[in-house]
Formats: C-alpha cells, structure tokens, sequence
C-alpha cells in the first residue's frame, strides 16, 4: 500500500520554533519529525512514500533522498522508498493527490507531515477493508474537542456529519477529531473539481458524509498536532516520556475502568433526564491526571433503564454526550464508554422485553471489561476498576482487574477511597 504525506505546509503558527526549515522538518529529541513518521510507518511494512512538498521542499528532498540513504540523525538507513510531487504553484493541500492520480491505483495512505503519531496503521488499514467504503477518517478524543473538528458517526462508526469548529454542534456532543489520518480510495479522486486550489476537507471528504461511504476509526492511540510551540513542546516532553510509543495498539495498554453514576457523576438513583446528569467535584481533574499518566480512561455502566423502557438509547446517547462535553471543556477525555443495556427480572410495564436477558456484560460479570481489553489490546492484570458499588468490585475482580471502591464498605476490594480523585492522587501520581 502506497502512503502519501503532505509536507507542503509553511507551518506560520510554529515559525518562532524554526523559520528557516519546513515544518516536518523540525527536531523531536534530534529526530525530525517527518523521519519519526517514516520510522513508524517503516516499522510496520509501509515502504512505499510519496511525500509532496513546496516551502523549502529542497530541504527535505536533500535530507531522505528516494529513501535508500543513511539517517544524519540515527545512522541507521531509512528503508523506504520514496518519489517527490513538487507544487510549483499553491495548489490547496488535496491538489497534488489529483495530480498524483495515475499513481494511486490502490487504496492508500493519507497523512500529514506535522503531526506526532504513533500507532498501529496494519489495525487502521484492516478496519477500512472490512467496511469495505471510499474513506476511513482516524478519529481520537482530545483535550480541546471545543475548538477541534468533530466527526459525527453512528453506531456502524459510518460518517453522518462532519463539523469544523466554527459550526454550530449542540449543546452537548461526543468527542470524536478528526486526527489528519485516513485511508483513501483512489475512486474518490474520479470526482470533478474545477477550482485550481483544492481543500481536502471541505470540497473531497465532508462532500462523502451521510453517503454510506466514509467510516471513522476511533482510536485512543497517540497523534498531536504540533502546530503551536506549545503544542511541540508537549510531544517533546511525551516523546522524552516515552508515552507516544507507548500508546500504539500493538503494545499492551492499561486502563483505568470507570463506574459512571455515584463515580463520574452525581448518584440521583435511576438517571432518566440529561438535566439530571451533574459532574462530581474533582472528577476532571483526576481524568485530566489518569490521561496524562497513560492509562485509557473507560467507562463501564450498567443502564437497566434502557431494557425498563425509561430511556431510549438516543435519549442515553445524549447524556453520555452531556458527559463528554463537559469533561472536554475541562481539558479531560474518556477513551471508550461501554453500557450494558440488559436486566434480567422481566414482566413489568412499559419494559423493552428484547433487553430483558441474561447477558455476559452486565456487571458483576465483567463482559464490558473483556470487551474492551480486546478492542484496545489491554492488560488487565495492570489495570484497574473503581467504582460506588459491589458489582463494580466483583465485576474487577471477575475481569483480573485490581480494584478501588469509593465509600466505607469492605467488598474485599484492594483500595478503600473517597473519590476518583483520590484514588488517581494516591495511585498515579
């Protein structure tokens, strides 16, 4: 599979870093960042690059050559194979993939040059091929999702909308960005543009929302734009930290399972109503903390509102929205949500008899927990589950999980706390 990296961009918003070289360019603990990418992408059996360029593009093209060199940098050969698109003129950062259209008869590889990533491309590439679309968008949350591109699915991860940040998105909204990462169809570039710049986003992909035809790869895998010189100087520290290697799926990663109701938010026993949904003091704060320190954040809950009929799942969707939102607006983020919708006592009024079952996932039985170790390769033998309640305990200690309990009574839990926040401060930190 072919890979094209976009390193076209001036970068203006990081010049006080360096102003004298393009963008991808500019140094990571003495690697450039563009050579971190390729490492990456190397390592994993993606060889074949086309990188275009423009500002100072003969920088880069002196610095990897077609790619059979030596690194400056490390002294180990780069290993790929690389072919040079020139923009003599601004063409917008889709139009060389126009101009490269007799190249790209494959599916292929879309990424950006300024962005820190590392993740597992062979699991991104393999998700594409089973939705079988034009377009697989890399989305993520972040710590900033109000002033990020939001990418709006539903529940086959196909894309419905896809909102900059400038458009209206509601009052509450999941925190799924867009990460600059894609797999790309070359039957996408048969459509017809006539202006003489193109803008990826707005006139090649957001046109394919709704169709049926672009999905989103959610991920909690690490990529960071570092467009901003404070931006930079966090993939620096994360770099020298080891987190970013750290975070691509093929590892094994550790999480920290949350209970929801009387953990994240305020217990108001049955909750039926958004209105109801209120945040516990310190809850993200100590999320802020728990995604600093590596660990996924994952929400595991039990809503047997759902099979009593009180709250539709739409009606679910939005306070889990609600959640999101104003952990985002707090610089915190959860990594997955997972709910079991199932009771098992049937014969009451109003009760939605297809969720009333006996099912593996309703906590005590720790199904969430394997699910989720499964999606995002986890270690649940180094990972925890807190939560208010009993079934959270047994559901930790069913799962392989150690396990913290907030409240005075002993379930034989390992960790005896008042809040989340106190569990990350004593644990983590």
């Amino acid at each position: 599979m072919k890979t094209v990296i976009m390193a076209g961009g001036r970068g203006t918003r990081i010049s006080s870093i360096a102003s004298d070289i393009p963008k991808p360019m500019i140094k990571i603990e003495g690697i450039p960042i563009l050579e971190r990418e390729l490492e990456c992408l190397r390592s994993q059996g993606f060889t074949d690059i086309i990188i275009t360029v423009s500002h100072l593009g003969n920088i880069i093209m002196d610095y990897f050559g077609d790619g059979s060199g030596i690194s400056p940098a490390t002294n180990k050969p780069f290993g790929v194979n690389i072919e040079y698109f020139v923009e003599k003129e601004p063409l917008g950062n889709a139009g060389a993939l126009f101009r490269l259209k007799d190249k790209l008869k494959e599916d292929f590889l879309l990424l950006n040059a300024d962005a820190m990533f590392d993740i597992d491309f062979n699991r991104f590439v393999e998700f594409h091929k089973e939705k079988g679309g034009l377009v697989t968008l890399f989305t993520h949350p972040n710590n900033h999702p109000y002033d990020s591109g939001l990418v709006i699915t539903d529940k086959d991860q196909c894309v419905l909308k896809w909102l900059t940040k400038e458009d209206d998105r509601g009052d509450y909204y999941k925190n799924s960005v867009n990460a600059g990462l894609h797999v790309i169809s070359p039957k996408v570039l048969d459509m017809k543009v006539e202006t003489p710049k193109i803008d990826l986003d707005r006139q090649v992909l957001k046109p394919l929302c709704a169709t049926g035809t672009m999905f989103a790869y959610n991920s909690p895998e690490y990529v960071k734009d570092m467009g901003t010189p404070d931006r930079y100087k966090a993939v620096c520290e994360d770099v020298k930290a080891g987190r970013v290697q750290a975070k691509n799926l093929k590892n094994k990663q550790k999480a920290i399972f949350l209970d929801r109701d009387g953990t994240i938010n305020k217990y108001v026993g049955f909750l039926r109503s958004v209105d109801d949904f209120e945040l516990l003091d310190g809850v993200s704060e100590a999320i802020r903390k728990i995604n600093a320190s590596g660990y996924l954040a994952i929400v595991v809950t039990n809503q047997p509102v759902i099979a009593r009929g009180e709250v539709s799942l739409d009606e679910l969707e939005v306070i889990h929205n609600k959640m999101e939102t104003l952990l985002g607006n707090d610089g915190a983020y959860l990594d997955a949500i997972y709910y079991c919708p199932h009771h098992p006592d049937k014969g009451f009024e109003g009760e939605r008899v297809e969720y009333k079952i006996e099912c593996e996932c309703r906590k005590p039985k720790p199904g969430m927990l394997l699910q989720a170790a499964d999606d995002f390769n986890i270690d649940l033998a180094s990972s925890y589950m807190i939560g208010d309640s009993k079934n959270d305990i047994l559901a930790g200690k069913n799962a392989g999980c150690k396990t913290a309990y907030i409240g005075n009574d002993d379930f034989e839990q390992d960790i005896t706390v008042n809040s989340l926040l106190q569990f990350v401060e004593g644990e983590l930190d």
